[in-house]
C-alpha cells in the first residue's frame, strides 16, 4: 500500500508539473507569435523563434535545397551560426530554461542595419511589434473564455440571463467568520458544501433551513477541498436579533455555466474586460503597497505558486483550467507592457522617448539598461521562488515523504 501511495503521489506530481508545462507553452508561445507575426509582416527578418531560455537544447529550421525543395534542418545546441542567421529561415527552438521564451529579430539592439532589420522600420511598425505579444496574450485569453463559456465555465448562477445551461451546482462558502462555529470547526473559504448529515448538495435556502431547524445539535458537514471529502462537527450558534441558528458562513451557489456559441463569444468579450479591469486594479494596489512600506509579498507568486495552484485547478476540472490560464494569460500581458526595462514596456518606452528627443537613443545605454532590468527581474523571480518554497513547503515535505 505505501509503494502504490508513493507512485500515486509521483503520478499526480509529474501530471500537474506536464500540466504546469503546457499551459506556460501555451501562454509564452501565443505571446512571441504575436512579436513573430507582426515583425514578419513589417518586413523584418526574424532568426529565431524560441521557448525557453538559453542555452538551446535542439531546434529546427525550413530550408530549401538545391533543387528547391523544403526540408527540416536539425540545429544542435551551438547558438544560431552565421550562415543559420543570415542565409537561413528562422530557427524554431526548444532552450533549457522554460520560464518563457523569446523572438530574436534581426537589429533589435540597433546592429544589421540593414531594410529587413528592426531598427530600419519606421517608428508604428516598430511600436507593433513590441505591443503584439501583449496584444497575444490578450486575445488568447479572449479565445479561451470563449470557448470556455460555450463548454461551461464555473460561475454564480444567481441572476443569470435566460437560455443559459447550468450543470455542477454547488454550494461554496465564501467565507468563513472569524470566532463563529464554522471557522472554529476549520471550514475555509473555497470549501464546496456536499452534504450536512444526511442533506446532500443543498441549496442556500435548503442550508440555511436545515440549520435553524437543527440550531440545538452538532451538525456534520461534509465539504470537498482540494479534491479531498472532509467530514467536520458544527454546533450551529443563535444570532441573537432573528433567533435563528446559524454556522458563521457568507455562501455562494456556483454551477458551470454554458451559454450558446454568439453569446459565449459576447460575454467572453466582456469577462476579458472585466478580468483586464480587476488586475490592473491589483497592479495598482500592489505598487502603491510597496511604495507605502506594506509587505506585499504575500499575494505574489512565482514559477512554484504557479504551478502548485495550477495543479489545484486542474484538478478542479478543464474549465476551471482554462478560466485559470485566461487569468494568467492577462496577468502576463499586463506585466510585460510595465515600463520596466527587458520587458515588452520598456523597450516601448525607448521607443517613446526616442521619437519626444527626435533622435535615437545612445544603443549601449539601452542595452545596458535592458541587461539591468532582466538581471533584476530574474533575482525578483529567485526571491519569490524562495518565498514559494516556504509558503508551500507543506506540500513539497508530504510529496519528499510519499517519493522516499
Amino acid at each position: 500500500m505505501v509503494l502504490y501511495s508513493r507512485q500515486v503521489e509521483f503520478s499526480s506530481t509529474m501530471i500537474t508539473f506536464l500540466i504546469f508545462i503546457a499551459v506556460l507553452a501555451v501562454l509564452v508561445l501565443s505571446h512571441e507569435f504575436g512579436h513573430f507575426i507582426v515583425a514578419r509582416k513589417s518586413g523584418m527578418k526574424v532568426y529565431e523563434f524560441g521557448f525557453g531560455f538559453p542555452p538551446r537544447l535542439f531546434g529546427i529550421q525550413f530550408i530549401k535545397d538545391a533543387s528547391g525543395k523544403k526540408k527540416v534542418k536539425f540545429i544542435g545546441r551551438k547558438r544560431i551560426l552565421e550562415e543559420e542567421s543570415h542565409g537561413g529561415s528562422t530557427v524554431y527552438s526548444i532552450n533549457l530554461i522554460p520560464l518563457g521564451g523569446f523572438v530574436h529579430i534581426k537589429g533589435e539592439n540597433g546592429e544589421d542595419p540593414g531594410p529587413d532589420s528592426f531598427a530600419a522600420q519606421n517608428a508604428w511598425k516598430r511600436a507593433a511589434t513590441l505591443c503584439a505579444g501583449v496584444a497575444m496574450n490578450i486575445v488568447l485569453a479572449f479565445i479561451l473564455l470563449s470557448a470556455g463559456f460555450m463548454m461551461g465555465l464555473p460561475q454564480a448562477i444567481d441572476g443569470l440571463p435566460s437560455g443559459v445551461t447550468v450543470k455542477d451546482r454547488h454550494l461554496e462558502i465564501i467565507e468563513a467568520m472569524p470566532g463563529k462555529p464554522a471557522a472554529e470547526a476549520g471550514l475555509q473559504s473555497g470549501d464546496t458544501i456536499v452534504a450536512l448529515d444526511n442533506l446532500q448538495n443543498p441549496s442556500v435556502s435548503a442550508m440555511q433551513d436545515y440549520v435553524n431547524s437543527h440550531k440545538n445539535q452538532d451538525i456534520t458537514v461534509t465539504i470537498k477541498r482540494d479534491g479531498s471529502i472532509i467530514e467536520k462537527k458544527v454546533h450551529p450558534f443563535i444570532y441573537p436579533d432573528t433567533g435563528k441558528g446559524g454556522l458563521g458562513v457568507s455562501l455562494v451557489e456556483v454551477g458551470l455555466v454554458s451559454y450558446p456559441w454568439y453569446k459565449a463569444i459576447y460575454y467572453g468579450m466582456l469577462m476579458t474586460g472585466f478580468y483586464l479591469k480587476e488586475i490592473l486594479f491589483s497592479f495598482y494596489f500592489l505598487i502603491a503597497g510597496l511604495f507605502a512600506g506594506n509587505n506585499m509579498g504575500q499575494v505574489v507568486s512565482g514559477p512554484v505558486g504557479i504551478a502548485v495552484m495550477t495543479g489545484h485547478v486542474a484538478r478542479l476540472g478543464f474549465s476551471y483550467l482554462l478560466n485559470f490560464t485566461a487569468l494568467l494569460s492577462l496577468n502576463l500581458a499586463i506585466i510585460n507592457i510595465l515600463p520596466i526595462p527587458a520587458l515588452d514596456g520598456g523597450r516601448l518606452l525607448f521607443l517613446i522617448i526616442s521619437k519626444i528627443k527626435r533622435k535615437p537613443i545612445s544603443q549601449r545605454a539601452e542595452q545596458i539598461a535592458h541587461g539591468l532590468g532582466f538581471t533584476l527581474l530574474m533575482l525578483l523571480v529567485v526571491v519569490i521562488t524562495i518565498k514559494d518554497l516556504g509558503h508551500f513547503k507543506g506540500f513539497f515535505i508530504d510529496l519528499w515523504n510519499n517519493l522516499t
